[in-house]
């Protein structure tokens, strides 16, 4: 009516992590049936010294457990042993029965050590039932949990170690990026100082030089044959209808290369210790200038900027929370974008228009009433940015809203993780997730107004 008792010896716990379970350790089978004397018990014992209890049966069914513990205490009663030993176990049960602590197999290691540990003083050494089925029960040493447990600290303390000082480094690489990008910007921003200030002069000399020709065209119609075919050679004439051309164009490189190098600034500044009012539109589109690149042009961007006040902000985060929506509302739609070139330049079909890959961008100021103080109201800016793509799955959406818990973030930073603690966290504000599968996503980012 029994089985032999598993050694569970500490060496046989093998790849221990933080999400090992009761499962993965070595649990005592041993049964033993109800009708048996307390003598029989007491020779189980001393045959099995690591065996913590036994697993107690009647007609193969579970009934309890008594510890090794609770039976030796009994056994020290001032009243004949010899006597004791000789009732059945039904009835020594009867005495020395204790509440009992029963965990299903797949609950972790870390999750039991708990649970037991929350158990009253005088039951904390009682060994722990393991539930592999209705009809299979086997027992944990508290004490060889509690080992296992602290094995599995001790790792997760490695682990935090070993990830914080990843993330430091990785912190301090990307400061020393943003420094870096930052004097480039500024190395920038020098020479297209430069060009800046002088195409006023240049713009000014050239109509000088042009008025001066117009002069000289006026005092002397004839011009000697040298001059004649000089000006032809030259093309004087195509000169002064494309030089305002020329400059034009010089002036607008000079303001891209001037927006680019301030977006790079902008998104590359080093936050300060409190939040510093910020012009949303011009952060946004200075990314949208920095993602230039990226941008298909099969896909268009639509901007339905509201009046906003200035919003009390770290700019510097915040370019990292629209920078990480708008590179996955890019990466969702190009796809898209190279099946229409593909079928307008293979297929010789007409692609819809109300089909094509759009990202829009929609700002507003908003109210509602305030959870803190009845009958007042708190204001809000709405920044959302919606993509007509794909769309996703609602398991693609919890896995999204999972990974903002604090755990899952700590396991792994995905960059939609790391928007919303910015969001969240540093801004008290609020993100929010719509989407629906064929029918786009958007992004929504709530930030109070002071």
């Amino acid at each position: 009516m029994h089985r032999p008792a598993q050694s569970n010896s500490v060496n046989e716990y093998v790849d221990l992590s933080l999400d090992s379970k009761l499962c993965d350790l070595a649990l005592h089978p041993f049964t033993l049936d109800m009708n048996f004397s307390g003598l029989e018990l007491a020779q189980t014992f001393k045959r099995h010294p690591q065996l913590p209890g036994v697993i107690l049966i009647a007609d193969e069914q579970f009934v309890g457990m008594l510890s090794r513990q609770r039976f030796l205490e009994y056994l020290l009663l001032p009243e004949d042993s010899a006597a004791f030993l000789k009732q059945p176990l039904h009835l020594i049960w009867s005495y020395a029965r204790s509440e009992l602590l029963i965990l299903p197999e797949n609950t972790t290691i870390l999750s039991a050590a708990r649970q037991a540990l929350r158990r009253s003083p005088h039951l904390q050494p009682e060994p722990i039932i393991v539930e592999l089925s209705p009809t299979d029960h086997r027992l944990l040493d508290f004490q060889q949990l509690m080992l296992v447990a602290w094995q599995i600290r001790g790792i997760e303390t490695q682990v935090r170690y070993e990830r914080t000082q990843a993330q430091m480094i990785q912190s301090e690489k990307m400061a020393s990026l943003g420094r870096l990008v930052d004097g480039l910007a500024h190395e920038i921003l020098d020479p297209v100082g430069f060009i800046w200030g002088n195409l006023t002069y240049l713009n000014n000399y050239s109509q000088s030089l042009v008025q001066l020709l117009d002069a000289y065209d006026q005092c002397l119609p004839e011009l000697p044959a040298d001059i004649d075919d000089l000006k032809e050679e030259l093309d004087v004439e195509y000169l002064r209808q494309d030089l305002p051309n020329v400059m034009d164009s010089i002036r607008g490189g000079a303001q891209r290369l001037k927006s680019l190098a301030g977006s790079l600034q902008n998104f590359c500044h080093i936050d300060d210790v409190y939040p510093k009012p910020a012009d949303l539109h011009a952060c946004l589109d200075g990314i949208l200038l920095l993602l230039k690149s990226r941008l298909s042009s099969e896909i268009a961007i639509i901007c339905h900027y509201d009046r906003l006040p200035p919003v009390p902000c770290y700019i510097g985060k915040l370019s990292q929370v629209f920078m990480n929506i708008l590179t996955n509302a890019v990466d969702s739609l190009l796809n898209e974008a190279v099946t229409r070139e593909f079928v307008r330049e293979f297929e010789h079909a007409t692609a819809r228009e109300d089909h094509k890959p759009t990202i829009e961008i929609t700002t507003q100021v908003g109210s509602r009433p305030s959870e803190r103080e009845t009958g007042r109201e708190e204001r809000y800016v709405s920044i959302r940015i919606a993509d007509n793509g794909p769309g996703m799955t609602p398991k693609q959406q919890r896995q999204i809203r999972d990974s903002f818990s604090i755990e899952r973030r700590a396991a792994k930073e995905t960059s939609l993780a790391v928007s919303y603690y910015i969001v969240t966290a540093k801004h008290g504000g609020e993100f929010k997730l719509r989407s629906q599968p064929g029918a786009g996503t958007e992004f929504e980012i709530l930030l109070p107004l002071a």
